[in-house]
């Protein structure tokens, strides 16, 4: 199994008129996302923000559908959430794959531009299958991630084109594609 981590960022993320923002944590996200991650094998699926109100609701969410009545109504539901964590950034998110994996992770961000460091899916698809180092691909929120995060990263994807000129996906339908392209068999 390849070892792909994903994350979801919250911050810093540009807003419509491009301030630099923290994106609200959603519902949907945190049950498609990891129903996503783990169909597709992903190690674990992080929430990345700094505010402690979202973190208590993504613990809050996590816990009632793995240990509360939910995990007991829905089981599936108790597997999805199974690999979901939430981080204060992308530093501690990291932190925790290099004690899960034993190596640092290469970062891999995501984005609806082309992009200086863009590397196709063939190219990451060779990186999982050639388990030299764990991936974490990140996906930004809002109106994606700032400018200056994308000097930390080593690689970005190049995005999803769809058919026209409008290129705005819902961050949970950019998940998935990415994922089936990617490890999809």
């Amino acid at each position: 199994m390849q070892d792909l981590y994903i994350a979801l960022v919250h911050h810093p993320i540009l807003n419509k008129q491009g301030a630099v923002v923290t994106t609200s944590v959603t519902n949907f996200d945190l049950h498609d996302l990891s129903r996503n991650s783990q169909t597709y094998g992903i190690k674990k699926y992080f929430v990345v923000t700094p505010s402690e109100t979202q973190i208590n609701m993504v613990n809050y969410i996590r816990d009632y559908w793995h240990n509360g009545y939910g995990s007991d109504y829905n089981p599936y539901r108790k597997e999805a959430f199974e690999v979901l964590e939430v981080a204060k950034n992308i530093e501690d998110t990291c932190l925790t794959i290099a004690n899960l994996s034993g190596s640092h992770p290469l970062l891999i961000a995501t984005t609806a531009k082309l992009h200086e460091k863009s590397v196709g899916y063939g190219f990451v698809s060779d990186l999982l299958a050639s388990g030299n180092q764990p991936v974490l691909l990140i996906f930004g929120t809002g109106h994606g991630l700032v400018p200056e995060f994308f000097e930390k990263v080593d690689y970005t994807l190049k995005p999803i084109m769809g058919a026209g000129d409008y290129n705005h996906l819902p961050v949970r339908s950019a998940v998935a594609i990415t994922l089936d392209r990617l490890v999809g068999k």
